[in-house]
């Protein structure tokens, strides 16, 4: 197994296992998602290659402040092997490289095997609310 950078072309592979994982809501083009990580060099998408092709993958961030995850999947059929905490520490170690103090990702209150995972990885819930409204006007 190998932890890289994607390139274009693994776009739909990447967006599909994202597809398959429940990680993309309505409101979010995973695809456009996918374009602009790649797009800026404040942003990447790692992917775990395994003899299958593509098998996880994790969208890093870095504000200038804080380094963000998002959309971090392993295949189905593939977790509980450690592939998730080995993308989270290529992840971090990308944060590390430009400089991030902090690393922070978000979790739908619901999701408890997620929360789990991240909390056995030693990330606590932090005091703060977030906040948002919709930009687009759908109307």
């Amino acid at each position: 197994m190998t932890i890289e950078s994607a390139i274009p072309v693994d776009g739909p592979v990447t967006v599909a296992l994202w597809r398959a994982c429940g990680l993309t809501r309505p409101w979010n083009d995973p695809d456009a998602d996918f374009a602009l990580a790649l797009d800026s060099p404040s942003s990447t998408v790692l992917v775990a290659r395994g003899a299958s092709g593509i098998d996880g993958s994790v969208m890093v961030g870095f504000d200038g402040h804080r380094g963000w995850v998002y959309y971090l999947a392993v295949a189905p059929d593939g977790r509980r092997a450690g592939l998730g905490r080995a993308l989270m520490e290529a992840a971090e170690t990308w944060l590390r490289a430009r400089g991030a103090p902090k690393i922070q990702l978000m979790v739908r209150e619901d999701n408890h095997q997620a929360l789990g995972f991240y909390q056995a990885l030693g990330l606590e819930p932090q005091k703060v609310v977030t906040l948002g409204r919709f930009l687009k006007d759908d109307s």
